[in-house]
């Protein structure tokens, strides 16, 4: 009889994830994003969902699956409509390989995907902790409205930089602190928001269609790389 309820709880479950899961027709994105301010340089770049749906304080992991294989994206942006979704990730999804190594093309591919825990993009997060890497400069809007929800994943896991922008060009690669019983605005070394060039900390991205790996910043072609 025990054996009889673990099936069966075994086969409710599995009932339930697939209630979870949902279709979505998927389309490359190539070009790194985040309305959020999430800085591209500290997280992987390959694995990121650009989902219609506002950013939240907790859904931030996303598991898609197509053809038995299946990939977590990290949902820090909002698209106009489209499921985007990195380009590798989409490429990885239907060959089995790097954009890099097989640039396909193509169109929206139905592809079945699910909310997940955000412990479960924890390797997609290149932090201390796996906290999510934030814009000191330009992130306070969004850390606010998760900061009010105090028991949210983002209010316990964020971490603040010096850096302007998502593809990591401006600022300063330093942690800042955020006290807001003292001040709305983050402390950091250096001045908060100051744009400086930062050449230490690239973006990359895989070109649609042809594959080429290239600096967010400038365009710049480099060897593909293997994370």
């Amino acid at each position: 009889m025990t054996g009889f309820k673990t099936l069966t709880g075994l086969a409710i479950g599995a009932l339930a994830a697939r209630a979870q899961a949902k279709t979505v027709w998927a389309t490359p994105h190539d070009s790194y994003s985040s309305s959020i301010g999430v800085l591209g340089c500290k997280i992987e770049t390959g694995r990121v969902a650009y989902w219609p749906q506002s950013v939240d304080c907790n859904n931030i992991c996303v598991k898609l699956s197509y053809g038995g294989r299946s990939v977590h994206l990290l949902r820090i942006d909002q698209s106009g409509g489209a499921y985007d979704i990195s380009y590798d990730a989409w490429a990885y999804l239907q060959t089995g390989q790097s954009a890099a190594a097989d640039p396909i093309v193509g169109g929206p591919v139905a592809m079945e995907a699910e909310d997940v825990d955000a412990s479960e993009c924890a390797s997609l997060i290149k932090t201390p902790g796996s906290k999510l890497p934030l814009s000191a400069a330009n992130s306070i809007n969004f850390l606010s409205s998760c900061l009010d929800q105090p028991s949210s994943w983002v209010a316990k896991n964020h971490v603040l930089y010096n850096i302007c922008d998502s593809i990591c060009t401006l600022g300063q690669d330093e942690e800042c602190t955020l006290d807001l019983s003292v001040s709305n605005q983050p402390s950091c070394p250096h001045t908060l928001g100051l744009t400086t060039k930062l050449t230490t900390a690239p973006v990359f991205n895989i070109l649609y269609q042809s594959g080429k790996t290239v600096i967010a910043g400038s365009g710049q072609e480099v060897p593909a790389r293997s994370e």
